[in-house]
């Protein structure tokens, strides 16, 4: 149920504040890759959780775009 709420938030969002969150994501994304390559990370779930919120955020982005 957390990510239904998750969805809801990004619906309620606007293209502007979806794209930076989405910037904001795959630095995210590109610090933990950078961490666990030097065995830094210690959660690596947390990598595919970042993936996963990435696709939602492109997937309410393209709904906006679409609608």
């Amino acid at each position: 149920m957390k990510t239904n709420k998750y969805v809801e938030e990004l619906q309620a969002k606007s293209e502007v504040e979806l794209n930076q969150d989405l910037t904001a994501a795959k630095k995210e994304l590109f610090n933990l890759r950078f961490q666990n390559a030097t065995n830094q990370l210690d959660n690596t779930a947390r990598i595919t959780e970042v993936r996963k919120n990435i696709a939602r955020i492109q997937t309410v982005i393209s709904a906006k775009k679409n609608a």
